[in-house]
């Protein structure tokens, strides 16, 4: 067996076991509100995944010092603060794999938003990808009864638009200013993660409950579903092409909503249904667009 293919396969490999981790994390993130409220939960497990990446880049010999501060922060902003926030507050009325499928329709807003801000063409296929995606949408949030969770699901979608504009922002970013990724991983969570710590702090919210399944919950989001897990991302992302890194992430928002119908009973109605599976064909297409292109995948669109 050759190197390369070698290479390949253990890519592969642990893509496969960071998809297990990063869609059961949407469970875990659910079961933690049980505990703590969603900023105190939020703030604490970025502190501990914070801790966990500068361990990473000190044992590693990286700098630690940050490359282009203001754009890391707002990256941060983007990226930690606005996503993990917002999906963590959507948690709390909505279903945790509803929500999964409703911020990962973050590609579709970063197409979007790369054809605004970048000036980048879209292709016919990306077009017709982006229309399943509102279509999916559509049927997901039912405007027509706003009244089923309304708050959870424009918080969802709130996410994966603070997701797809970090990822404009880490493109600008790349471009301007040579950086390591770990590092520039490191640093957007650690600036992003002192507004939860804030808001955490000045709004009141259940004490926490300090029982083994708090700490279990803790620990998993934090260093696996986040340290760990943006470490092997990062891993696969010099080892395999866009399209094949952005189709086998599919497999994460499905494992959110199968792991929610067999842990909590959490069972989509008929048209959240067909709005999933709109949304996943979408998905599904964008992807295979981006195989056949073999681009470069950003660091910056890894989450959950």
């Amino acid at each position: 067996m050759s190197s390369a293919r070698s290479e390949r396969q253990t890519a592969l490999a642990v893509f496969a076991v960071l998809s297990l981790i990063w869609g059961y994390n949407w469970i875990v993130m659910k079961i933690g509100l049980q505990y703590a409220g969603p900023f105190t939960f939020s703030a604490l497990r970025g502190v501990v995944a914070a801790v966990v990446l500068f361990a990473a880049l000190l044992a590693t010999g990286r700098p630690l010092r940050p490359v282009a501060f203001w754009e890391t922060l707002l990256l941060g902003l983007l990226q930690t603060a606005g996503f993990l926030g917002l999906v963590q507050f959507a948690l709390v009325q909505g279903g945790a794999g509803k929500v999964a499928v409703l911020a990962y329709t973050m590609p579709f807003w970063t197409v979007l938003l790369a054809w605004l801000w970048l000036g980048e063409r879209l292709r016919p296929l990306q077009w017709l990808a982006v229309a399943l995606a509102g279509c999916g949408l559509l049927l997901i949030l039912q405007p027509w009864s706003m009244a089923t969770n309304a708050l959870s699901k424009l918080l969802a979608v709130g996410a994966g638009l603070s997701w797809a504009a970090s990822v404009i922002v880490a493109k600008r970013l790349r471009a301007r200013h040579q950086v390591d990724l770990l590092s520039l991983t490191t640093w957007q969570l650690a600036l992003g993660i002192i507004p939860l710590v804030i808001i955490a702090w000045l709004v009141p919210e259940q004490p926490i409950d300090w029982s083994p399944g708090f700490l279990g919950a803790l620990l998993f989001a934090a260093v696996p579903g986040t340290a760990l897990g943006w470490m092997m991302w990062l891993y696969v992302l010099n080892r395999l092409p866009a399209g094949t890194a952005s189709l086998n992430s599919l497999a994460i928002p499905v494992i959110a909503v199968l792991g929610a119908w067999l842990q909590f009973g959490e069972r989509p109605d008929v048209g959240e249904a067909v709005g999933m599976v709109v949304i996943a064909a979408g998905l599904a297409l964008m992807s295979a667009t981006a195989l056949r292109e073999q681009r470069s995948v950003e660091p910056a669109m890894a989450q959950e």
